[in-house]
């Protein structure tokens, strides 16, 4: 283990950072996980790495640059992945400036810590489609998309790839633009090594409950268990109305993953010899119509239509209804491919929900 690689890992404790623990401890690695002091205990996603002496946490926050430079300095990491931010798009409205601070003021402190410290550190940043915003780029085929939503079935379709133009439609896509270029100065002004992984949606059994997904799915759980209770009890007649689930545009679509397959491409793209951005996604866009319809089919419900609402107050104020990604360059020169297909990915979510609940 004395010749074991080193890797930092900011949001260790979230979805895709305690996935890429697994992942980085599976292949040998000593991993150290940055975490945020809170008074509550959110370390349930990486419990159960506790026991390996290989696996460690470390107190830091992306709004101190001190405590970066002092973690930096003191580790000098192989490699280094920043899966830290304030991630949530509509938070990012009623909290602009925490968001910035965070999202590219911690970027730019870690970028100058490797810098001035550890300039051998491999870097990745994780961007976000969100960044895009209303751009996309045409993706031509042989057959037009028999479909109005253009869904991705077939070419041209709409697409955005490592060339389209960014245009963010949130505090949470400007900061990660600022984010995203301030890589890309570094890399060229200083021969850093620092890539981007331009993520579209991933999801996961472990994604956090104020994304949209997971509501969905949690919702779909707690009514196949009430169901399934008015069932024993043969008590389906008493004519209480279940609650609504209330979100907000349905008509947005998504390139919705599996975010274990996702830290896989993290991980690649800091074993190339040179430093790129990669657009990670499936290829395929699906509303969240398409969502809801596997969620309630995987529990026997066609019509979901008598359990959802629609609360404006979900709406965004700038709203981005389309992504799609274009992962050409991920397939050809990383060798990445998304091995979960979607409906797969609905399931996993609502039968991890529907076991919590049991």
């Amino acid at each position: 283990m004395n010749n074991a690689k080193l890797a930092l890992i900011t949001g260790v404790t979230g979805q895709d950072g305690s996935y890429l623990a697994e992942l980085l401890l599976s292949k040998g690695y000593k991993v150290v996980g940055l975490v945020r002091r809170s008074s509550t205990n959110t370390h349930e996603r990486i419990e159960h790495l506790s026991e390996n002496r290989s696996f460690s946490v470390v107190e830091s926050d992306l709004t101190d640059p001190s405590s970066i430079f002092h973690l930096v300095n003191r580790y000098k990491p192989d490699e280094l992945y920043n899966l830290a931010a304030m991630s949530h798009v509509a938070t990012s409205f009623e909290q602009p400036v925490t968001t910035f601070n965070v999202n590219a003021g911690g970027v730019a402190s870690y970028l100058e810590a490797i810098r001035r410290f550890s300039p051998h550190t491999k870097f990745y940043q994780a961007s976000t489609s969100e960044m895009f915003g209303s751009n996309y780029s045409l993706l031509f085929g042989d057959t037009p998309c028999p479909n109005e939503e253009n869904c991705g079935c077939c070419g041209p379709k709409k697409v955005q790839s490592e060339t389209t133009e960014f245009s963010p439609n949130s505090p949470y896509a400007i900061s990660k633009v600022a984010a995203h270029q301030m890589i890309g100065l570094y890399r060229k002004s200083y021969n850093l090594f620092c890539s981007c992984g331009i993520l579209f949606n991933h999801e996961s059994e472990r994604r956090g409950e104020l994304f949209v997904t997971k509501k969905i799915t949690k919702y779909v759980a707690q009514l196949h268990h009430y169901r399934n209770s008015l069932d024993s009890l043969k008590d389906i007649t008493t004519g209480a109305e279940y609650p609504k689930l209330m979100l907000g545009n349905l008509d947005a679509h998504r390139d919705w993953g599996y975010a274990p397959d996702y830290v896989e491409a993290m991980w690649m793209m800091l074993q190339r010899d040179k430093p790129e951005d990669y657009v990670i996604g499936t290829g395929v866009a699906h509303s969240v119509r398409d969502f809801l319809d596997a969620a309630f089919a995987h529990i026997g419900i066609k019509d979901w239509s008598k359990y959802v609402g629609i609360d404006p107050k979900f709406y965004r104020p700038c709203e981005v209804e389309f992504l799609c990604a274009d992962t050409t360059r991920a397939n050809t020169v990383l060798g990445w491919k998304p091995k979960t297909q979607f409906n797969e990915l609905v399931e996993k979510m609502v039968d991890y929900d529907v076991q919590r609940l049991q």
